[in-house]
């Protein structure tokens, strides 16, 4: 539970995503449960994935209620979103607990770099990108999973 609020307010007061906190949490506390280590990370993810729909579904009707929904982007990202997790859970059934660490520990490392010597005035663009580059965009946010 003490996880879960320090999730939530790092979460909230930041930005990040809940996974990057709770993914560790879970990989010690299935350690203290003995859960084999081949299966441990996966088992990981896995339960940050389906935290993530619920969470999802409940963000999305609090934007809406405020009128913070971008319709485009929501049409533009539903197809490919689906498609990055389908692909991701067939790969994550197939790989090494390794490669979930090493893209656990990347993820972090660019996400604390990112929150320690991020700038205002880092700004890719102003507007959103073209319809190709949106759907690319939504697959990428499937995978790797978070």
């Amino acid at each position: 539970m003490a996880a879960g609020v320090v999730t939530g307010i790092l979460a909230g007061l930041f930005g990040i995503g809940g996974g990057a906190v709770i993914v560790p949490v879970l990989y010690e506390l299935f350690r203290m449960f003995q859960v084999p280590e081949e299966v441990r990370m996966q088992l990981c993810i896995g339960t940050s994935l389906a935290i993530i729909l619920p969470t999802t579904v409940r963000s999305y009707r609090a934007h809406r209620a405020r009128g913070l929904v971008i319709p485009e982007v929501l049409r533009l990202w539903t197809v490919p979103a689906i498609l990055g997790v389908a692909i991701g859970s067939a790969a994550a059934a197939v790989a090494p607990a390794s490669l979930f660490k090493i893209a656990f520990v990347a993820i972090a490392g660019v996400i604390a770099a990112k929150l320690l010597l991020g700038r205002e005035n880092w700004v890719i663009g102003s507007e959103l990108p073209g319809r190709w580059a949106m759907r690319g965009y939504g697959l990428r946010w499937a995978w790797p999973p978070r």
